[in-house]
């Protein structure tokens, strides 16, 4: 078994788990210092059914790449790797839009989740209800990414599924030392570092996104004599050609294979391809140039201008204190 395919889930489910478990903390905190413990039962609850049903969505995205290839058979080869393109797509925009917009929004989630928890405790008939709408929204919102990332590697089976959980055993595990044993952990730089795996791993996820679409069109033209021009690119004499991707740029198969290591660890990772097609290149760039350089430019926008007495954990820490 290949566990190489865990270290992408692992990174993400880390990442996203760790923002759940500020969230939990920050609301677990807040209710000690109200008085209100009495309703940490539902913050438990918010995580326990925010985790079914991120797992559940994940299953019912691989029962819909089943049932779209069971209706007709013959087109299954061309349903499976389109319908991962489509997920890695989403994938790419989900975490894309997130590790901008949190990087952006990190100072203000505690005063976020303060606002919303008084607002809860303020119904007093339905405070409880508050809070797990609260803590369960934050749970499936970041299981909602993990879900499309695993989703887009379906083909690797389960291993994927194991690096998400262990990524959210070690974020739960984060999480205690936070706020139950009082570690300090510069969350800030956790999250900076974190953001820089996850900007190249969703860079290579563009590049496996394009060999998906690019397999799924050279089946479809294979198989149907009408859809052979949906290759616009094809070199008669190379071995291995493309559909849509256009002329190789790199052929790395003697020096450094994906399928052996360090390329397989390299592959699972960052999506390093021992075959690299011009279109793939470009996308890769575009993206690290894009979405690269806009988080690169959020980080030094919530750099400035900041004070640095305190570090995001030993804030985050503060409102145990009071």
């Amino acid at each position: 078994m290949n566990f190489s395919a865990a270290l992408p889930t692992f990174v993400i489910t880390l990442r996203e788990g760790v923002e759940a478990a500020l969230v939990v903390g920050i609301v677990l905190a807040l209710l000690k210092k109200a008085k209100q413990s009495r309703l940490n039962s539902w913050v438990y609850a918010g995580v326990g059914v925010g985790i079914i049903v991120s797992a559940l969505i994940g299953f019912l995205f691989t029962l819909a790449v089943q049932a779209l290839s069971a209706i007709n058979p013959q087109y299954s080869t061309v349903v499976e790797p389109m319908m991962e393109g489509v997920f890695s797509v989403l994938a790419i925009v989900m975490l894309s839009w997130m590790l901008i917009w949190m990087t952006k929004q990190a100072r203000f989630m505690k005063a976020q989740v303060e606002g919303a928890v008084t607002d809860a405790l303020k119904q007093n008939k339905v405070a409880g209800w508050g809070v797990f709408s609260l803590v369960f929204i934050a749970v499936v919102r970041e299981g909602f990414e993990t879900v499309l990332f695993v989703a887009a590697n379906i083909q690797q089976g389960l291993v994927p599924g194991f690096g998400a959980v262990a990524g959210i055993a070690v974020a739960a595990l984060i999480g205690v030392l936070l706020f139950r044993w009082g570690v300090k952990i510069n969350i800030r730089q956790f999250f900076q570092v974190m953001g820089v795996f996850l900007v190249l791993i969703v860079a290579g996820l563009v590049v496996t996104a394009l060999q998906k679409f690019d397999e799924g069109f050279a089946t479809l033209a294979l198989s149907n004599r009408a859809s052979e021009g949906l290759c616009f690119y094809y070199e008669r004499f190379t071995r291995i050609r493309s559909c849509i991707l256009g002329p190789m740029v790199w052929n790395t198969s003697n020096i450094l294979p994906d399928e052996k290591f360090p390329g397989v660890i390299l592959n699972a990772l960052f999506g390093y391809k021992q075959y690299l097609y011009v279109v793939q290149a470009v996308g890769y760039v575009l993206f690290l140039v894009t979405v690269g350089g806009l988080y690169l430019r959020s980080i030094i926008g919530t750099g400035s201008g900041r004070p640095k007495k305190q570090s995001a954990a030993q804030k985050s820490m503060g409102s145990l204190k009071d």
